[in-house]
């Protein structure tokens, strides 16, 4: 009988790696990205729409959209203005931009 650890919740590996500086350093970088795509994705969730729907509303091919919520994910390229507000605008929002103070250090 073998004796496997049980597998860890994505949660769980997160909490892990958020103990190592560097990992903490990293992702606080890409912060920005994360939350646009989260915002994205559940724009599109809400507006009931696949990536083929969006692209179709957008006047793309799906691939470009699926490029455009991965990229986000991996830091590739950063989409552009135009590209943002038709995306908002496919998936029943609109666009909003806001500047933030930045947190002491």
């Amino acid at each position: 009988m073998s004796s496997k650890s049980p597998t860890k919740s994505h949660q769980q590996m997160v909490a892990e790696w958020k103990k190592d500086p560097e990992f903490v350093a990293a992702y606080d970088e890409l912060e920005t990205e994360f939350t646009l795509l989260r915002e994205l994705l559940q724009a599109r969730q809400r507006a009931g729409l696949t990536q083929a729907e969006v692209a179709e509303k957008m006047g793309t091919k799906a691939p470009a959209v699926t490029r455009l919520e991965t990229a986000l994910s991996d830091n590739r390229h950063s989409p552009s203005i135009a590209t943002l507000k038709k995306y908002a605008q496919a998936v029943g929002c609109k666009l909003e931009v806001h500047l933030v103070p930045a947190k002491a250090v």
